[in-house]
């Protein structure tokens, strides 16, 4: 399965599944970021962390141990 953070830069992804429990999941659904949903990867940082992204008309800037949460195909 695939996670968000292994999606390359320019790339569009859809979410399949968020596999965090909890408070975690909870954030994540909070940012926008649901089943179904498209993400397009904007931008990496030098470093790998964080990632900007582009969900429902805005961007957003996420941590890669964020992004592993979020199975995407």
């Amino acid at each position: 399965m695939k996670t968000l953070n292994q999606v390359k830069c320019g790339q569009t992804a859809t979410v399949q599944k968020l596999i965090g429990t909890g408070a975690l999941k909870r954030r994540i659904m909070d940012m926008g970021i649901t089943k179904g949903t498209e993400i397009y990867v904007r931008k990496v940082a030098p470093l790998g962390d964080p990632m900007e992204v582009k969900v429902r008309g805005y961007e957003l800037s996420i941590r890669k141990n964020e992004a592993e949460n979020i199975a995407v195909e």
